[in-house]
């Protein structure tokens, strides 16, 4: 396997040194040749893409003129498994759905990129409250579900449930005491579960968060009323795997922004009036929440507002990315300790342990008093050396520039390990490298059955002849049952006043009217975009048009032609990549079927225009309809916007695709088809 190297000088955005002939010529090259193809490998992502074969679906090559379409119109039960060697597909769709919400903006990065992997977030990534949601969901699925069941484990063993693993635990650790080998025995504890990855499930035994108690370490009854997935915290229903955990993530944010809104505007209920006249005034008005930074302003004479308004929101970008570093971070330590093909199995392994290999070997010599006293020194200096730490650091960035850039974690013990956007994108270019681009995943019309999954030894056993949990047969079918009620319950009657969102009949008479009213109003105003858009010829009417698709109209598409508007005409997106020149083009037309195949769209299309695939340098998903119209349309509707996608090339030429129910697909194959190294903005 060939892996190019970091250059530590490029790290910093800073441009090739004038005396380096190397860097010069290859940046001449690059002006004149654009992009390089994904086969130049110009990173360990477009390596691994090229070079993986593992006899998946995904990975067999077929005859150079054509792709393959591995089931992108079809149920999941129908698209060929596993579509990418040693990784299950719901596994795979997991990647890619979350890929697709953290994924916004893009652009070609032209230097060498820190940890040999691109689609790093630049240090100047725009904000946007969206994003910000985007970050909290994900650091909830992965820090967040990762902590709660590390607490759960521990809960268990402290226990005493699964008596016989508990006193295992005990007996090692007070021999360790006894003999002050303490630390010895946490590094070798450490070595093992990261070099024996059976030992993990012997250690800790598998069992579904939800069936956990965090007070007992006992069984207790899923807080969703049924077990229907074993990695949520609620044990919600879901229909294909990881859909639950996504839910939780989107509701939590929810919810603490519904709680944030209510406290501005005052909300007390304890202590309004309860008549429990169904007709009074509290009873037939809705909740006012939605007013509420409105409702809690004090206007002119507040002159706090504006200064503190402008200090919270000056520290949003540098948050959403404190957060996004620590996803990232959390996903490579994973992605490190059980590694996902095409990624080498046992490197990143090895490299951890040769680092407490030494640590292992030092430890029976460092005594307490030298570690309280190295502390205390520590401390000391931090307090009061700043004169002196901050004249050391200018010197380090006078004489070693970017030096912060090379002791980082993904360019030092993170090396090559990929965060999950970086494992997406490297198994989207190993499709695209074997003409089979990965189809994208299934999504289900119909909610999730309200029935428990049925457990195997892979979701829920003990270690030896224990009963897992400590349960009985009769007492774990119990806590499986479906009880309706559960998910209601809460601590007090405080949270139960606190929670009530009824607004009473009259109440829901007027949203039902007032939601009437607003879906009118929608109607009327896209019947004036097509107006102004034929007659006016406004620009803006024209990206409006088709953004609500009709739900009769068939928008299934890919993985060749994707339907979308051009300056508010029908039309459909193309990729040719059997081409001598790769490149994307946008022809006219409505019902025209190019049923997946390139030879098809280059024989019957004319294109409108056409853009090299080297020639891209930027891809930004832009909204169809602005955040508060379409959370109006989906309120009043019940339906889903189609969004855009607008493109940039390395002349500054901008193409505008509208209208596209399938944007995210379109987005990925474009981001994984060429050699370009890419920066998430």
């Amino acid at each position: 396997m060939v892996e190019t190297g970091v250059v530590y000088r490029d790290l910093g955005h800073a441009p090739p040194l004038p005396n380096d002939a190397a860097a010069d010529a290859a940046n001449q090259r690059n002006k004149t040749e654009g992009s390089p193809a994904i086969s130049d490998e110009p990173t360990l992502s477009h390596t691994l893409a090229v070079s993986g074969n593992r006899g998946d679906h995904a990975q067999q090559s077929i005859m150079a003129d054509g792709i393959k379409d591995l089931g992108w119109n079809q149920d999941a039960d129908e698209i060929p498994a596993p579509l990418v060697g040693g990784l299950p597909n719901e596994e795979l769709w997991i990647l890619l759905r979350r890929f697709n919400k953290q994924m916004y903006h893009v652009k070609e990065y032209p230097y060498a990129v820190p940890g040999n992997l691109d689609l790093n977030i630049a240090d100047e990534e725009e904000f946007s409250p969206d994003k910000l949601r985007a970050n909290l969901e994900r650091l909830y699925m992965t820090v967040g579900i990762s902590m709660i069941g590390c607490m759960k484990h521990i809960m268990r063993i402290r226990s005493w449930n699964e008596a016989r693993r508990t006193g295992a635990f005990l007996a090692a650790y007070s021999v360790a005491w006894l003999f002050d080998l303490i630390v010895p025995l946490f590094i070798v504890f450490l070595i093992t579960i990261i070099m024996y990855p059976p030992s993990r499930d012997m250690l800790f035994p598998p069992a579904p968060i939800a069936l956990v108690s965090s007070k007992t370490g006992g069984l207790q009854k899923p807080k969703a009323g049924v077990l229907g997935s074993t990695d949520s915290a609620t044990g919600a229903p879901e229909n294909h795997k990881g859909e639950a955990v996504e839910a939780e993530a989107s509701n939590l944010v929810n919810s603490i922004a519904q709680i944030a809104l209510a406290s501005a505007s005052g909300k007390h209920p304890q202590s309004e009036p309860q008549d429990g006249d169904e007709g009074s005034l509290s009873s037939r008005v809705p909740d006012p929440t939605s007013m509420a930074t409105s409702a809690s302003g004090a206007g002119e004479k507040d002159k706090a507002k504006i200064p503190m308004e402008t200090a919270v929101w000056n520290k949003m970008r540098p948050t959403m990315h404190a957060l996004a570093d620590v996803a990232d971070t959390w996903e490579r330590f994973g992605n490190a300790l059980g590694p996902t093909p095409p990624f080498p199995h046992d490197a990143y392994r090895l490299r951890f342990v040769a680092i407490l290999v030494p640590i292992l070997a030092a430890s029976p010599f460092i005594t307490n008093y030298m570690v309280v006293k190295s502390m205390t020194a520590g401390a000391g200096i931090g307090f009061f050396a700043d004169p002196l730490i901050w004249r050391g650091l200018d010197f380090l960035n006078t004489r070693f520039p970017g030096w912060q850039k090379m002791i980082e974690l993904r360019n030092t013990i993170f090396h090559n390990v990929p965060t999950n956007a970086q494992l997406t994108i490297t198994l989207l270019r190993l499709g695209e490298a074997n003409k089979t681009p990965l189809p994208p995943p299934p999504y289900s019309h119909e909610p999730p059955p309200d029935k428990s999954i049925d457990l195997t030894d892979e979701h829920l056993h003990a270690t030896g002849s224990e009963n897992a949990l400590n349960a009985s047969p009769d007492e774990l079918k119990a806590a499986l049952e479906h009880d309706p009620n559960t998910k209601h319950e809460t601590t007090g009657s405080d949270i139960d006043a606190s929670k009530q969102q009824s607004h009473g009949k009259k109440g829901s008479k007027l949203l039902a009217m007032f939601k009437s009213g607003v879906k009118g109003t929608i109607e009327a105003g896209l019947g004036a975009d097509h107006l102004k858009a034929k007659v006016v010829g406004s620009e803006h009417a024209k990206n409006r048009l088709g953004v609500i698709p009709d739900q009769r109209e068939d928008n299934a598409g890919g993985p060749v032609d994707f339907k979308c508007r051009y300056n508010g005409k029908r039309g459909h997106a193309y990729l040719r990549t059997s081409a001598t020149i790769p490149s994307l083009a946008f022809a006219l037309g409505k019902d025209t079927d190019i049923k997946g195949t390139e030879e098809r769209a280059e024989a019957e299309l004319h294109p409108v225009w056409s853009i090299a695939i080297a020639d891209l340098k930027e891809l930004k998903k832009v909204g169809g309809l602005g955040w508060k119209a379409k959370l109006v349309v989906g309120w009043a509707l019940g339906r889903d916007v189609a969004d855009g996608l607008e493109i940039i090339d390395k002349q500054g030429n901008t193409w505008a695709l509208t209208a596209m129910v399938m944007r995210d697909e379109l987005f990925n194959r474009l981001i994984a088809i060429g050699g370009q190294k890419w920066e998430s903005w």
